[in-house]
């Protein structure tokens, strides 16, 4: 055996170990520079078994069969329905495949909406909600900033799925936000101390908007000026800054959608955001019901109209889209106006629409007074199944009649309370099919004492005189309502 034979292989051995030896040194700072340049797409799993661990890392391109693996492992899950598991393999999944938008999408959608309706228990359902809604915004984001189709979702999730009335559970999950949104942002936040909070409580509640909700003080600020101002215990709030957001960072070609989301969501927030007194601090079931947000007409029409000039070179129909959706905002706004006793303003409002859409009203419409559109529009509602839409009309028949007693019309007020009982009690034989609690109405007297906290409150609503009047009619006083007592009138110049 010749020199050349005997050490040819150990020294191609010798050179191989130095190769890999200077390799090595090198892998860290190439790591750094593909993550500067963005070419890293796969992090690693994380809380992973050591089997998959060790197999995504031995395969490395073969992902997409373990991904594969586990898609059919979650399908056999759900059709036996095994849920809990399932949250595990569904973050294993998303991991694999961290840059599909689909995945996510998927993911949470089906957490939101299929999984949650198994459980009877509501606050199960609304585990599963808040899971779906956490997998797109603390996860599902992170690794897509870019991708239009997880804000858009995030935004339904808080828009649909929350503030809509299609799940039985909706007023839990409605509360539960509202509760939780109570300790970060309250009704109104205070923006200059959320900026530079003074107190440790001030600095824990900027610390969970930014670690736990993801959100930006900043853009929070943004859409409350641009679009509110809200009361951000509501979920229509969140719905538009997720939308916002998306606006902001996605990409500037698939906007229409969020921009659907944005109007969509600030016309829930006419019809259901008023939501709490202003004064509550402690949320409750008690305390915790919606009603119309009619100061906030002239902000949502104005963003229609934006959005709407936004859409002037599109191609694709979507402006005349938009238009539509105007006409049929005002049309309800109108009357939510009327019978919330601003006839006034909802005459303004009727006015306009029809400078503006020549069109508006067709037919018996075209020929009808505000008025007798109002009463149209009311007689139908009469017979919605849309808990809103029936439940601002009572409160609307409630404020007539506190309001003509005040003025000492005791028959017509007497009318208006008859009226408010029958339309709920014709909502209620017209939804007895339907789930009790997705669907449910407060009772007469709650819808009353409501009403009335409203029309009493010292900032904003009537004067102390007249709302004195209207207690002593009903029997009733301020601090069996729990307001606080009226302030004495001064007394006159020179007494």
């Amino acid at each position: 055996m010749n020199f050349r034979t005997r050490w040819y292989k150990p020294a191609l051995l010798a050179l191989a170990a130095i190769l890999f030896c200077a390799v090595a040194q090198m892998q860290d700072r190439l790591n750094v520079d593909r993550k500067e340049m963005g070419l890293t797409r796969m992090d690693p799993l994380q809380n992973a078994p050591p089997v998959l661990a060790f197999t995504t890392v031995a395969l490395g391109g073969f992902r997409g069969l373990i991904a594969n693996a586990l898609w059919m492992r979650l399908n056999d899950l759900q059709q036996d329905n095994k849920y809990f598991e399932m949250v595990q393999l569904a973050d294993w999944i998303t991991k694999l495949q961290p840059h599909m938008s689909a995945v996510w999408q998927f993911q949470a959608w089906n957490m939101a909406y299929n999984i949650s309706v198994n459980f009877k228990n509501h606050e199960d359902r609304w585990q599963w909600v808040r899971r779906g809604i956490e997998l797109l915004r603390d996860e599902g984001l992170r690794f897509n900033p870019r991708e239009t189709v997880l804000y858009h979702d995030l935004s339904w999730l808080f828009q649909h799925k929350i503030g809509a009335y299609l799940d039985d559970a909706h007023m839990l999950y409605k509360l539960r936000w509202a509760q939780e949104m109570q300790g970060v942002l309250g009704g109104r936040p205070d923006f200059k101390e959320l900026f530079n909070p003074s107190t440790p409580q001030a600095r824990e509640r900027l610390r969970k908007l930014r670690d736990i909700y993801k959100m930006d003080p900043k853009i929070v600020q943004s859409v409350d000026e641009q679009y509110g101002p809200f009361d951000w215990r509501l979920p229509d709030a969140h719905a538009v800054y997720w939308a916002e957001l998306g606006r902001l960072h996605g990409r500037p070609e698939e906007q229409e959608t969020l921009r659907r989301s944005i109007y969509q969501s600030l016309r829930a927030m006419g019809m259901r955001g008023g939501a709490l007194d202003k004064s509550i601090t402690n949320v409750t079931a008690e305390n915790f019901m919606l009603w119309p947000n009619l100061d906030q007409i002239p902000t949502i029409s104005a963003v229609y109209e934006k959005m709407i000039a936004e859409e002037t070179n599109n191609p694709m129909g979507l402006q005349q889209n938009m238009e539509t959706a105007h006409k049929n905002f005002l049309k309800q706004a109108i009357y939510f106006l009327y019978e919330d006793g601003r006839e006034k303003e909802a005459q303004r409002w009727f006015d306009y629409m029809k400078s503006i859409y020549t069109n508006a009203l067709v037919g018996r419409e075209a020929s009808m007074s505000m008025q007798e559109f109002a009463v149209s529009q009311i007689a139908t509602d009469i017979n919605e199944m849309d808990m809103n839409k029936v439940q601002a009309g009572i409160l609307g028949m409630l404020d007539q009649g506190f309001i003509c007693l005040a003025r000492d019309n005791d028959a017509q007020a007497q009318n208006y309370m008859n009226m408010a009982r029958r339309i709920r009690a014709i909502y209620e034989l017209r939804t007895k099919p339907a789930a009790k609690d997705r669907v449910a109405l407060k009772s007469i007297a709650e819808l009353q004492r409501f009403e009335l906290r409203r029309l009493l409150d010292p900032q904003s609503g009537l004067p102390p005189q007249v709302a004195d009047r209207i207690l002593t009619k009903l029997g009733l006083t301020r601090t069996g309502l729990g307001l606080p007592v009226a302030p004495a009138p001064a007394p006159a110049a020179g007494s």
